[in-house]
Parts: C-alpha cells; sequence; structure tokens
C-alpha cells in the first residue's frame, strides 16, 4: 500500500506539473567551457533580434565591470538575467552570491551553500536555485543518487528556495532522468531547470516530461554541436526556439 501510494504521488506530482502549464524555456548562457566568453558585451547585442527571454552567464571567465554592463543590458531588454556560480570553494560561492545581487542578477543558480546564500538574497530582486546532489570539480560533475536529488530540493524549497538548477547530464551515479524525475518529487511546484548538456531537440522532450521548467545551454551553441547544419550563432539559437515550441506543442496534444 505505501508503495503505491508513493507511486501515485510521483504520478500526480509529474502530471500536475504537466497541466500547470505548456512551457519549455530556454535560457542561453553566454559561456564556453564553464567560463563567460571575453566578448559577451559584443554577442550580446548581435543577439538581440533574436529575442531571447533568458540569457545568463557564469561567475568565472571576464571581471566585474564588464559583468554589471552585461547584466545592465540583459535587464534592459526585457529579458531574465541568470548567474551560475561555478566557484569550487565555499568563499568563492558565497563572494560571488553577493556579486550577483550588486550586479542586480534576478536569477542565481548554482552554489551548495544553501543557509548562506539565501541570506544574502533574501529582501532583494534575486531569487534562487542552487545545485542539488554533490557537484564538484570544474567543469563540474554530479555525484548523488536521485534520493539524495528529491531530499536536497525537498529542502530548498523548505528554505524558500525558488527551485533548483540539476547538473543532471553530467552525473556520474544515476540516469539523467531518474534525476530530473527526482527532482520535480522534491521540489513540488518549485522551477526546476536542467544545466547543460543539452544536444538535441528528444533529450528536451524527455526532460520535459520529466518535470522539467527549462534548460541550459551555452557551449554547444557556440561550437555548432546543437544544429550542426547551421552557420551562425542567431541560426543555432533560433534552432533552440524552435525546438522547446515543437515540445510545448506535443505536451499540449498529449
Amino acid at each position: 500500500m505505501l508503495l503505491l501510494q508513493h507511486c501515485c504521488s510521483i504520478y500526480s506530482a509529474e502530471k500536475r506539473h504537466l497541466l500547470s502549464g505548456n512551457h519549455m524555456e530556454f535560457i542561453f548562457m553566454l559561456t564556453k567551457d564553464d567560463q563567460t566568453v571575453e566578448d559577451c558585451l559584443e554577442l550580446y547585442e548581435e543577439i538581440l533580434p533574436v529575442g531571447l527571454k533568458h540569457v545568463g552567464f557564469k561567475d568565472v571567465g571576464v571581471g566585474y565591470d564588464k559583468l554589471k554592463t552585461l547584466t545592465d543590458a540583459i535587464n534592459a531588454s526585457g529579458a531574465i538575467s541568470y548567474m551560475e556560480v561555478v566557484s569550487t570553494s565555499d568563499e568563492e560561492a558565497i563572494n560571488s552570491a553577493k556579486t550577483a545581487v550588486e550586479l542586480g542578477v534576478k536569477r542565481l543558480l548554482g552554489g551548495t551553500q544553501v543557509n548562506e546564500i539565501t541570506e544574502i538574497v533574501n529582501g532583494t530582486g534575486t531569487s534562487y536555485y542552487p545545485f542539488p546532489g554533490f557537484p564538484e570539480g570544474h567543469p563540474t560533475k554530479l555525484g548523488g543518487t536521485e534520493v539524495d536529488v528529491e531530499n536536497h530540493c525537498r529542502d530548498f524549497m523548505d528554505r524558500n528556495c525558488a527551485g533548483c538548477d540539476i547538473l543532471a547530464y553530467r552525473a556520474t551515479e544515476a540516469d539523467p532522468i531518474s534525476l530530473v524525475r527526482a527532482a520535480r518529487r522534491g521540489l513540488g511546484d518549485g522551477y526546476l531547470i536542467v544545466a547543460g548538456s543539452v544536444n538535441d531537440v528528444d533529450q528536451i522532450g524527455k526532460i520535459a516530461a520529466a518535470g522539467a521548467d527549462a534548460f541550459t545551454i551555452g557551449t554547444g551553441v557556440f561550437n555548432g554541436s546543437y544544429a550542426s547544419r547551421m552557420g551562425s550563432i542567431r541560426s543555432q539559437l533560433k534552432a533552440v526556439l524552435e525546438d522547446c515550441s515543437k515540445v510545448v506543442a506535443q505536451t499540449s496534444v498529449t
């Protein structure tokens, strides 16, 4: 009976999520190989005509002044600004959270220092989406099981986080889609972002079905691997947006 109730609760959470709003949001990260690209300002101006609604960067790769100019440009365009923490030490991650608030970033992703970072963003215009599991190294890999991820996500919501940022496709101990499902169970109605290594429409469809709200791509656009027949960054971005629309349309039909 307990197993049946657990299975029903899992199904209900995922079904409720799918019915609550058919959407899949693409967050373009101005990053390559886990660092913000040096020409991020020029690139953002170049891609403005695409009309992206979600744009972000990492806390490493370029200096504060350039990140401030970039954040202001993203916010002024009407898009939501993101910064992802990939610094590996506690001190660096906490300092990055303080920087995000100073920059005026709307959504802060990553880090595992939940107590400290929630205190930093509390009462500001920045919402927080920490990493569940056990991320380590740079570029980051994700350790942890489904149980770990579900428990972490439930704890995040208890601490008034807005959701989570899961490195599902960098997992070393579990299946990526199983981890996304576990994160959805733990978050309830919280916002679920799948970070990185999403390479095609099939993957977008799978993470959407598992309960994701959004996903990030950076390197896959810059190296042309997402849409291998497209030559420009704008064309790569348009291909990702078109695939998101296809997934939303399919979800609406089913």
